[in-house]
């Protein structure tokens, strides 16, 4: 039960230094923004993205234009932010994602879909805002102007 409540405790420190983090990296972006200066890296227009089928053991990477669909297997996956820090600056890429599991009736005819997966994923810390799916896996791996 110790061992329990440390891993606890340790993972409640960590993640709070990580909202403190993520939270003080805003604020500085806000002021920036609020004296009329510019963010110092521009949107991109295409994310690239890694997919990890579970059941094959076998991986795609694949480029997707912001505000259109890829199907990768079962998932429709539909980015809708993307920047990349430039190389004078602490490298990170990020994302907006939508996943849509896609599900059929059983005969091969689509039915409605379900909504996976809606949120921030980083390149550089995978694990903060994980996508979670018995099949399938998905990382950010670059955005491109």
């Amino acid at each position: 039960m110790r061992i329990f409540s440390s891993l606890v405790l340790c993972v409640a420190l960590s993640s709070g230094a990580l909202a403190q983090d993520i939270g003080s990296s805003l604020r500085g972006a806000n002021s920036v923004l609020a004296q009329g200066g510019r963010l110092s890296s521009e949107p991109g227009n295409v994310v690239v993205l890694r997919g990890l089928d579970k059941v094959t053991a076998r991986t795609r990477d694949f480029e997707v234009p912001i505000g259109e669909s890829y199907e990768f297997g079962a998932l429709t996956i539909t980015p809708r932010y993307c920047r990349k820090r430039p190389p004078e600056e602490t490298p990170e890429t990020f994302a907006f994602l939508e996943v849509m599991d896609r599900r059929t009736d059983g005969f091969g005819v689509d039915a409605d879909g379900e909504m996976v997966f809606s949120g921030w994923m980083f390149a550089s810390r995978p694990a903060q805002n994980p996508f979670e799916h018995p099949v399938y896996d998905i990382w950010v791996l670059d955005c491109r102007a």
